[in-house]
């Protein structure tokens, strides 16, 4: 195996466990609604994710870690992803909002700061901001 495979394939199992992260927010109200669906749909492209992958890890989401990237952006881009699955069938659950929070914990966001960065996100996505504006925003939220 080449140096090349093994960075791609840690790519994209990294790719898939962030995948099962957002498939466990559409799943915290145990259905996935057809906007759910298609956010998902775009993602899986997004992030190369095959039929196959996909369909295992609607199966059994559950036995994928979240495994934080080790960047600030990439963080910030996956909060993203997270932020805007809470709103892809425009309602927002107290059971969701608790495991974006767990989510966000896991992706490397101080616990004592969490349900802050995890409302900034969540009102962020509301007002419907690109992902630049909600790096930005999160970055400086303190400021």
């Amino acid at each position: 195996m080449s140096i090349s495979d093994l960075f791609d394939s840690g790519f994209q199992k990294r790719n898939q466990d962030h995948f099962a992260a957002i498939v466990k927010v559409a799943m915290s109200d145990e259905v996935i609604t057809d906007e759910e669906r298609a956010f998902l749909d775009r993602l899986a492209r997004r992030l190369d994710i095959s039929e196959n992958d996909y369909k295992e890890i609607l199966k059994d989401y559950n036995s994928h870690p979240v495994n934080p990237p080790t960047s600030y952006d990439s963080r910030l881009e996956r909060l993203h992803d997270l932020a805007k699955m809470v709103y892809a069938d425009h309602v927002k659950g107290e059971g969701q909002v608790v495991l974006l929070e767990r989510l966000s914990v896991g992706l490397g966001f101080r616990s004592e700061n969490v349900k802050y960065v995890v409302d900034k996100a969540l009102n962020l996505v509301d007002e419907g901001v690109d992902g630049d504006t909600f790096a930005d925003e999160i970055k400086n939220m303190n400021k």
